[in-house]
């Protein structure tokens, strides 16, 4: 007889493997914001949220553009990540788990 547990087995991995990166995402987000330099406080000086509102003022004529990416990179720092923004990360977390499952767990099936 065929068993069905190999195929329920690879859905489930398949699932963990999204839920992980999706949750890596998250977790990660606010971090890599605040390593940029951008903090509740403000935008860090000498750090690498600085060079870019740097650049995107002088691009802007002196001011920074809101709902540019350093206007939503501060607003991250500062308040946190909105629900949207939780869902897009989370879904680009997920899609990054799922391309790793197929790049680590397949690799490991093979002969």
């Amino acid at each position: 007889t065929v068993s069905s547990s190999s195929s329920d087995e690879t859905d489930w991995s398949t699932a963990a493997w999204i839920a992980g990166g999706a949750v890596a995402a998250l977790v990660a987000a606010p971090v890599a914001v605040a390593a940029a330099g951008f903090t509740g406080a403000g935008i860090a000086a000498g750090s690498f949220g600085a060079q870019m509102m740097s650049a995107a003022a002088l691009a802007n004529g002196g001011g920074v553009a809101a709902g540019g990416i350093v206007a939503t990179l501060q607003s991250i720092g500062a308040a946190g990540i909105s629900t949207a923004g939780a869902a897009a990360i989370g879904s680009i977390g997920g899609v990054g788990g799922y391309a790793a499952k197929a790049v680590f767990q397949d690799s490991e099936d093979e002969p």
